[in-house]
């Protein structure tokens, strides 16, 4: 059975296009029976700087961690923060 699918608007902005998939069924525009997996190596998670208060004796203990483990200290931070995460 050939479904006639509907065009797709263009947009004036990402959060416009965000919106309209946010109400809408994504198979009435797209045959996904056609669609391809894709590879993307180089993508890069976006990332966002933050400032976060620690007490000196705990930021000293982190490092001396870091170092043992020879990684840098926000590196460790971030790996603690997603296994607690994955673990929670």
């Amino acid at each position: 059975m050939n479904k006639t699918l509907k065009p797709i608007p263009a947009f004036a902005s990402e959060a416009d296009e965000r919106r309209f998939w946010e109400t809408r069924d994504s198979t009435d525009y797209v045959d996904w029976s056609k669609a391809q997996r894709v590879r993307l190596p180089n993508l890069k998670p976006s990332s966002a700087a933050i400032s976060l208060r620690l007490p000196v004796p705990l930021l000293e203990r982190i490092k001396i961690a870091a170092n043992k483990r020879d990684v840098p200290y926000q590196s460790l931070i971030k790996t603690w923060l997603a296994e607690k995460l994955d673990n929670a």
